[in-house]
């Protein structure tokens, strides 16, 4: 009994020594950080449901003003958190070299696969592949497919209105663009239609959900996944389940097989996998006249500009196409129900946006196509402003491939701190957003920030909605065109008010990794007059 008890102190002493070397880092290095817990590092709240992961990185960044960059303890990994501007600019732009890969999988799961987390050469050669799928003249031949969404859309809303015996409804609106954005996405991409505001239940719909669906357990997951691979490798976890693997592996490689056979064209994501597999896809347009870019879209980097002859396989391509699921389903969902709280909260802002969509309206005879979002002034204003209060991404990460000088993490430090190989760095794009050193009154949903007299006031490195440097989203015009597409069609016949349950003032829920308002995104829609 007396020498299991000498084991047991001997285990626990190891244990703290070994917490005590493994938190000791920042310090020893002078780099500012909050106190570590022991195993659950700076995640403590997040674990317990006690704080957004977006609020968590806003206390960090905003507690030491001070630092070009601070230490974050993710469990038992460091993370350094960049506050310079410049220091980022370095990291995702002139050393982009060093900073190539996101933090990624060992193992080769579906993820794995996908744009957003294929490393190196490879990360390279697929998106100098899919570049030419995200130009303007491409994403226009999309738009018809975004408005016969829309239309159903408008269709089961007044449907709604007519059957609920008042002049409205109030409804849950991270449902309501979430069905929107899936129908979209499975008619832009996969070549379906599907009506998930009839059909609510369809199968599409259901698999998306469930893959997007990034709840505190499949975070805790995620985050072993990315921090602690050997572990995750040996129970063979992952965040998407064999049924969605399944599903959307079997509907691409058939839909590819059935308009090989059938000579099929349809102008959609499928068609352009299928042009990228065989080398047909060229840049000969990137550079044409872009009318869907606003001041949030990205420029393609001469990376994503180069000539690819390399082979792909089925797997990636299906690969690609999951990726534009999540992105479509989750990330322009979110970003659309946060737009409509903002109007509906806003009423002048909403007022001003359908004035415009009226005379735009009228100047194009009724007709609502590709062109009737061009030149739209306010409306970029506003899609803008949401972007920066309620960007897709609360941070961005990166891994350092060799080992890196980031310099002195304040004035005062005596000695440069050296980021070594393998050490991840993050960019706490929602903190940024909101210091009001950058964007006086941070919290306020001001349009005319990016007007054209106020425009020029912003700090471009300080704007990252869609990330930065070579490695930003390659979706931008695509999400940007579908937001302005949905926006104008529901504006044109909806008026959107809060109602008893609409979150005023706006806080995020805790249990979703997802930007999720607490409560829910509940409004209220009557028919516009």
């Amino acid at each position: 009994m007396i020498i299991l008890l000498i084991w047991v102190v001997v285990l626990i002493a190891v244990v703290v020594l070994h917490l005590r070397q493994v938190y000791s880092t920042f310090s020893r290095n002078g780099i500012k950080h909050f106190k570590p817990i022991p195993l659950f590092g700076n995640m403590f709240k997040f674990i317990l449901r006690q704080e957004h992961v977006a609020y968590n990185l806003c206390d960090l960044y905003n507690s030491f003003p001070k630092e070009r960059f601070v230490g974050r303890f993710e469990f038992l990994i460091e993370v350094i958190v960049l506050r310079d501007l410049e220091l980022i600019k370095k990291v995702t732009v002139k050393d982009f070299e060093y900073f190539l890969d996101h933090r990624g999988f060992e193992m080769d799961n579906y993820f794995s696969r996908t744009l957003l987390l294929l490393k190196g050469q490879e990360w390279k050669d697929m998106r100098s592949t899919l570049s030419p799928a995200f130009t303007s003249s491409k994403i226009r031949q999309m738009v018809p497919f975004m408005v016969e969404v829309g239309d159903q859309m408008i269709m089961s809303l007044k449907r709604k209105i007519e059957d609920s015996g008042d002049d409205y409804i109030d409804i849950e609106c991270k449902d309501l663009t979430t069905r929107y954005a899936n129908d979209v996405i499975a008619s832009c991409a996969f070549g379906l239609k599907v009506n998930s505001h009839t059909d609510e239940n369809n199968q599409f719909y259901q698999m998306g959900k469930e893959a997007t669906n990034f709840r505190i357990l499949q975070m805790i997951i995620m985050f072993i996944l990315l921090n602690v691979p050997k572990i995750s490798k040996f129970f063979k976890w992952d965040v998407i389940s064999d049924a969605v693997k399944h599903f959307f592996t079997n509907l691409v490689l058939n839909t590819m097989k059935d308009r090989e056979i059938r000579r099929i064209v349809r102008p959609d994501m499928i068609h352009l996998l299928m042009e990228a597999k065989k080398g047909h896809l060229t840049h000969g347009d990137i550079k044409s006249n872009d009318e869907v870019a606003g001041f949030a879209t990205v420029e393609e980097s001469a990376v994503g500009m180069k000539k690819i002859t390399r082979e792909w396989t089925d797997r990636d391509l299906v690969a690609q196409a999951f990726l534009f699921l999540i992105a479509g389903f989750e990330t322009v969902s979110s970003t659309m129900s946060f737009l409509l709280y903002e109007l509906a909260v806003n009423n002048d802002v909403q007022e001003r946006l359908v004035q415009e969509i009226k005379e735009h309206d009228a100047k194009n005879g009724g007709i609502f196509d590709f062109n009737s979002i061009q030149n739209m002034t306010y409306m970029d204003m506003v899609i803008s402003e949401v972007l920066r209060l309620w960007p897709p991404a609360v941070a961005m990460d990166r891994i350092c491939n060799k080992d890196y000088n980031l310099g002195k993490p304040n004035e005062a430090a005596e000695k440069d701190f050296i980021l070594r190989k393998g050490a991840g760095v993050m960019i706490p794009t929602f903190a940024i957003h909101r210091d009001p050193e950058l964007y006086p009154e941070p919290e306020k949903f001001d349009p005319d920030r990016f007007s054209e007299e106020n425009k020029h006031k912003i700090n471009v490195l300080a704007y990252m909605p869609f990330g930065l440097g070579p490695r930003n989203c390659i979706g931008s015009r695509f999400a940007l065109c579908e937001l302005k597409v949905m926006v104008y069609q529901l504006l044109r016949h909806m008026e959107i008010s809060p109602c008893k349950k609409t979150c005023i003032p706006a806080k995020l829920a805790t249990d979703n990794f997802n930007l999720r308002l607490k409560g829910g995104h509940w409004l209220r829609f009557r028919l516009r007059k």
